[in-house]
């Protein structure tokens, strides 16, 4: 990547992977805990007035979790991408990412161009 050494962006990226490794696992006992305590309950959670209900607890942290894992993926890409020495390159179009996108989401694949042409569609 053109301006930026090497070791402070693995290191940035090697930091990104740890807490979203440490955010899947709280999530996952997390998760672990709405399921158990329903399968405990016997609660009529979908007309209680008092708040949400277990099930949109669950579909909640579900998404949560699945958003998590894929930042796992993705960072691990971006490392995989800085060892092939492929880092810092739009993989649609080739063109450079800009030190600036890369420090906002170091994972990315995406320069903001490919990026908001691929919103669009």
């Amino acid at each position: 990547m053109p301006g930026s050494p090497e070791p402070d962006r693995a290191a940035a990226l090697a930091a990104e992977r740890c807490l979203a490794a440490e955010q899947v696992e709280v999530l996952t006992r997390d998760l672990a805990r709405v399921v158990q305590a329903s399968e405990s309950s016997n609660a009529d959670d979908e007309h209680d007035p008092e708040g949400s209900t277990i099930a949109f607890e669950r579909a909640q942290l579900s998404a949560m979790l699945d958003a998590a894992r894929r930042r796992v993926q993705d960072v691990d890409g971006a490392l995989a991408r800085l060892a092939a020495g492929d880092d810092g390159r739009c993989e649609r179009c080739g063109s450079s990412i800009g030190d600036e996108r890369l420090l906002a989401r170091p994972w990315t694949r995406l320069c903001i161009a490919c990026a908001r042409d691929q919103r669009q569609v």
